[in-house]
């Protein structure tokens, strides 16, 4: 028996030089247009036996207007970020150039007083592993772009370094299959959107 989760990126919150770690506002306008041109690919992804969304705003809001319905998963919140809470990497770097450094070099560091990005890794993958497995059974999931990485490092085993080697667009749909501790990765021909983001 295997199992496909579908992660489904939420749609954009801010310019993306402006994102902010662990970000609670709500879609801008940029990203409710972006719904608006690409939802309709991602519609058939309703028809999920589950759906399940993070609780940052944005993902709810993603998920609500593709008419998935999703409950919220609080195992899906972006990685807690300690201080540096709604501030840019840009900012972060601007007051403590060593403690974000320390941070982007080893995957256990918290110099935020946060969460470090290996417990972060392990939780979203522990929620992963958790799914119920049914014959052929398929879930959607609307998460941050960050929690995205996250499940793909966990899903491949890679190492935690490759975390920062994924680039997850707004909107794009990207499928584990498998089961707890067993998951390979599914292209499954989403049309290509770089020329609507």
């Amino acid at each position: 028996m295997s199992l496909r989760v579908t992660f489904v990126a939420a749609a954009r919150g801010a310019p993306p030089l402006a994102e902010r770690f662990d970000d609670d506002r709500p879609l801008d306008e940029a990203g409710w247009d972006e719904v608006q041109r690409v939802g309709r690919d991602l519609l058939p992804l309703a028809g999920a036996e589950l759906r399940y969304c993070s609780p940052a705003p944005r993902s709810r809001a993603t998920g609500a207007a593709l008419g998935y319905a999703p409950l919220v998963q609080l195992a899906l919140r972006d990685c807690d970020m300690g201080r540096w809470r709604g501030l840019t990497l840009g900012e972060a770097m601007a007051r403590e150039p060593e403690a974000v450094d320390a941070w982007l070099a080893d995957p256990r560091a918290v110099p935020h007083g946060g969460e470090s990005l290996l417990a972060f890794i392990g939780r979203v993958g522990g929620w992963l592993d958790t799914r119920p497995v049914g014959d052929g059974g398929h879930i959607v999931a609307v998460a941050e772009p960050a929690v995205i990485r996250a499940a793909l490092v966990y899903a491949l085993k890679a190492p935690p370094a490759t975390y920062w080697n994924f680039d997850v667009r707004p909107l794009s749909a990207t499928s584990v299959t498998g089961r707890a501790g067993r998951w390979n990765l599914r292209f499954d021909g989403v049309p290509l959107q770089s020329s609507r983001s």
